[in-house]
């Protein structure tokens, strides 16, 4: 499946992207450009890339702010005019925030708190915040439902749970309008495969293009509801433009509704990759540990973002994948 869908634009507008040179802030800044909008990008490249958002420098409607959100005044400096933030600015990784919460927390919500607060002084109309499917925790309820989580499984899902509080918050007593997307395993291009942190897509497609075995954690039946990154700008595009007052102050989930686990995830991959280089099809998958703080299946409704927002995924896993492996062939190789 992949089918273009109708839906309202922001154009015009004056936005600001915390996290623009990540994945999928890049992808944002992308596709906002091309909608006459003046768009901000806020990074301090520690994980985000400046090759990421090298095309758009040169774009008079494009301005890079380098700083970061655990700064209070540069938030401020950043917000000035803006009529949309979208926050992606975050420290992503389960694996990472168990090794260093310290930071994790820093970023997540000193550095979250830093872009509300400025967004609340300068009158901002609307923030949409990246939230995340780690928030659901330890329920085992499938599919996981907006208003039923459980206990978080480590430092990120805590910071994750703390944004949409906070979020909650600052709509209640200031006004603030703020929606949250939790997103659901995003993957596509732009991706990082590199460092210890990488995603399981891109980092098993490397491997599979290098003949080299890609390591799956656990024994491959883990199942995700795999996102693709156009599904996450259309849901972005959904929660800044939307006049439903049900949306204001709401949390939505950002997925595709459907689930695979890792065995046929490695699957697919080798069968797109294998139509540009036969010899990937006799590469095997190696299989080790679980890893802390995962959690063994992952899979949404998407039913209120379907009601609220009109959503509609334009891609599921098949045709994400595709896209994005012909993406990364062009660019990895």
């Amino acid at each position: 499946m992949s089918r273009i869908i109708t839906y309202t634009k922001i154009e015009n507008s004056r936005v600001l992207i915390t996290g623009g040179a990540g994945f999928i802030g890049s992808n944002l800044c992308e596709h906002l450009l091309k909608y006459s909008n003046e768009v901000i990008c806020l990074d301090n490249f520690s994980t985000g890339k400046r090759g990421n958002i090298s095309p758009f420098l040169n774009n008079k409607n494009f301005t890079l702010i380098e700083g970061d959100i655990r700064d209070a005044r540069v938030c401020e400096t950043a917000v000035k005019g803006v009529d949309i933030v979208l926050q992606q600015a975050a420290l992503g990784s389960v694996p990472r925030s168990i090794n260093d919460p310290v930071t994790t927390n820093d970023v997540n919500v000193t550095g979250f708190l830093n872009v509300l607060v400025a967004a609340r002084d300068a009158k901002v109309k609307r923030v949409v915040y990246a939230a995340s499917s780690s928030t659901y925790g330890d329920s085992e309820s499938l599919p996981k439902v907006e208003d039923i989580i459980g206990k978080p499984l480590s430092p990120y899902a805590v910071t994750k749970y703390v944004n949409e509080l906070y979020a909650h918050v600052f709509n209640l007593n200031y006004g603030l309008e703020c929606i949250g997307l939790r997103y659901f395993n995003v993957y596509g291009r732009r991706q990082d495969p590199n460092g210890a942190y990488a995603a399981a897509i891109p980092k098993f497609t490397q491997a599979f293009m290098a003949y080299q075995s890609p390591l799956i954690n656990g024994n491959g039946t883990n199942s995700r509801d795999f996102t693709y990154i156009d599904n996450v700008i259309q849901m972005n595009h959904l929660a800044a433009t939307t006049n439903n007052a049900a949306a204001k102050g709401q949390i939505f989930n950002t997925a595709v509704g459907e689930r695979a686990d890792l065995k046929t995830l490695t699957t697919l991959l080798k069968k797109y990759l294998s139509a540009y280089d036969p010899k990937i099809a006799d590469v095997a998958v190696t299989y080790g540990p679980e890893r802390a703080g995962d959690i063994p299946h992952s899979l949404a409704s998407i039913e209120k973002a379907k009601t609220v927002l009109g959503y509609e995924p334009s891609h599921n896993l098949e045709s994400g994948l595709k896209e994005s492996v012909d993406w990364y062939w062009q660019n990895l190789r």
